[in-house]
C-alpha cells in the first residue's frame, strides 16, 4: 500500500485586496511504505503547508491526498484527528511541547487521547524516552531541558505511538550542528528499525541528502531534487 498519494494538491490563501497566495500548487507525490523523503525549499515556498495538508490539519481547494489508505477529504475532523493519534507522529521545528507538563506526559499525551491506561502509557513512554538518550527526563520539567533535548522529547511523542508515518517539519530548525545530526539520525533510525515511513521538510540541502528520495520546493511546485 502506498503509504503517501497526492494528484494535483493545491491550497490557496485569500488576501484582501490582492490576487490569492498558491502556497501549494498542482503537487503530485506518491511516498512508498518504510521510505525516507526529504522535501527542501526555503522560507515560503509552501513545504510547511504541504505537511499540513498530509496531516490532515488543512484542507485542499484542489486536488485529492490519500494517507495510509485513507482519502482525508472524505473523513471527519474527528476522523482526522484518531488517524494522527493512533498512526502518524508529528514532529515540529517549535517542539510543540507544554510547559505545564512532565517530560513522561509530554511524551504520553498521545496515548493518553487514544485512552491508553496510564500504566501502559508510563511503561511506553519511558521505553522511549530510553531510546532517545533521556531515559533519566522522564519526572524532569519542560524548562529544565536543552533545546537539543527538547526536541528529543518531540522526537520520542511522535514515536511513542509506534506510527506507521511520521511528519517532521523543520525538526532541527533550531538547532545547533550537533544537536542537529542526533534528532536527523533518531528519525532515519525510526524508518531502518521500526519500519515507519519519513517525510521531512527542510530549508537545508545537507538535511535533505540524506533522504531516500529528495524533492525541492519552490513557489509551491514541487521538483524532484538532484544532488551533486
Amino acid at each position: 500500500m502506498i503509504v503517501i498519494s497526492c494528484n494535483g494538491l493545491t491550497r490557496r490563501y485569500a488576501l484582501r485586496g490582492v490576487d490569492p497566495v498558491v502556497a501549494v500548487d498542482s503537487v503530485d507525490l506518491e511516498v512508498e511504505p518504510g521510505s525516507f523523503v526529504a522535501i527542501e525549499g526555503p522560507s515560503g515556498s509552501g513545504k510547511t503547508t504541504l505537511l499540513g495538508l498530509l496531516a490532515g490539519l488543512e484542507a485542499p481547494d484542489g486536488g485529492s491526498v490519500t494517507v495510509l489508505g485513507h482519502d482525508l477529504s472524505r473523513l471527519s475532523g474527528a476522523e482526522r484527528a484518531r488517524l494522527r493519534q493512533r498512526r502518524v507522529g508529528i514532529v515540529f521545528q517549535s517542539f510543540g511541547l507544554i510547559a505545564s507538563l512532565r517530560v513522561g506526559d509530554n511524551v504520553g499525551l498521545p496515548l493518553a487521547l487514544a485512552g491508553v491506561a496510564e500504566g501502559e502509557r508510563q511503561t511506553r513512554s519511558r521505553a522511549v524516552l530510553e531510546e532517545v538518550g533521556l531515559g533519566s527526563a522522564f519526572d524532569a520539567r519542560i524548562d529544565e531541558l536543552s533545546g537539543g533535548e527538547r526536541q528529543r522529547v518531540g522526537v520520542a511523542r511522535a514515536l511513542v505511538i509506534e506510527p506507521a508515518l511520521i511528519l517532521a517539519d523543520e525538526p532541527t530548525g533550531s538547532l545547533d550542528e550537533e544537536n542537529a545530526a542526533g534528532v536527523l539520525k533518531l528519525l532515519a533510525d525510526a524508518v531502518r528499525h521500526r519500519g515507519a515511513t519519513l517525510v521531512l521538510v527542510t530549508h537545508d540541502p545537507a538535511s535533505a541528502s540524506l533522504a531516500d528520495r529528495h524533492y525541492r520546493m519552490r513557489d509551491g511546485r514541487l521538483t524532484a531534487g538532484v544532488f551533486a
